[in-house]
């Protein structure tokens, strides 16, 4: 895979990408958040799955966040070591544990790993403790394995794909908010942050550990004055972390299970809409990654 990174500032990525563009001209990324990968819940083997898969398809990986789950710390009224801590992280340096731990896990995939988000449970760590648990990860990983292109970038942010002839495809990010909704499971954030990211091509959250994808159209005008319609997604990843089962915190707040997995993007080329030929975009399409 032949892409070049490029962080224009800590809220701004732009990932040129390789190959010359053709009919057949494809893209994968793996988009995925919320895997509080420390957490004893979390599905180590459902992750490492999609890791692997992302490997075999050249896929760029981007997490938009709650890579840590960093509730076990001995300051934290929420811990619960036996149910919820892995033993690797109890050995008296909980903050360097999980740093040290997520570097091993995840340094085999960083030739393709490129965003690297903060969530709530970072920025916590961030206020509390004074350390930044996201940019401690990226910088060892980056030292341990040579990897100058993986970002660590804010709470929010756009990654701008780029092709040899400058078309640019526009992925907003934002880790979340809210508790996502018990009936709406968070859909209605899709047409509140569509409201004030009109350049976004794709609008992508977590947090709230519900899945979904919504396509929703738009009417555009061309600078040639040509109306056209195009399209807006708004995805949200679910995480690798489970739960609400049958006991823990999230079953006595009354939360339903939530799924666990990813969720992949397909980069391909399409006819502009306003034009007859030879005036190529980037479109994607989307598909759960269980």
């Amino acid at each position: 895979m032949a892409f070049e990174v490029q962080q224009r500032n800590r809220h701004v990525i732009q990932v040129k990408l390789g190959g010359r563009l053709s009919s057949r001209w494809e893209q994968w990324v793996l988009l995925r958040s919320d895997a509080h990968h420390d957490n004893k819940l979390t599905n180590h083997t459902l992750e490492k799955t999609h890791l692997e898969e992302a490997l075999a398809r050249d896929a760029i990986i981007l997490d938009c966040g709650d890579l840590h789950c960093a509730m076990n710390g001995k300051w934290d009224r929420r811990a619960n070591p036996e149910t919820t801590a892995r033993p690797e992280y109890c050995e008296g340096r909980y903050l360097d544990c999980l740093v040290k731990y997520a570097e091993e896990f995840y340094g085999p995939y960083c030739k393709n790993w490129v965003l690297m988000g903060h969530g709530n449970h970072e920025t916590a760590i961030l206020k509390a403790h004074e350390t930044d648990l996201t940019l401690r990860t990226v910088e060892r990983i980056r030292t341990k394995h040579d990897a100058p292109h993986l970002c660590a970038s804010g709470y929010s942010g756009w990654v701008v794909f780029q092709t040899e002839r400058g078309i640019s495809f526009k992925v907003y990010f934002h880790h979340g908010s809210g508790g996502g909704g018990m009936m709406s499971h968070g859909t209605l954030d899709a047409r509140r942050i569509a409201s004030y990211t009109p350049d976004a091509d794709v609008i992508w959250n977590g947090h709230s550990h519900d899945q979904w994808i919504l396509h929703l159209a738009r009417n555009r005008i061309s600078t040639r004055l040509e109306t056209y319609h195009d399209s807006l997604h708004v995805v949200r990843t679910p995480g690798y972390k489970q739960e609400a089962i049958y006991e823990h915190w999230a079953v006595e707040r009354g939360h339903p299970p939530k799924p666990n997995g990813a969720v992949w993007m397909r980069l391909f080329v399409a006819d502009r809409p306003t034009r007859k030929k030879n005036s190529w975009i980037l479109k994607a399409e989307f598909t759960p990654a269980h």
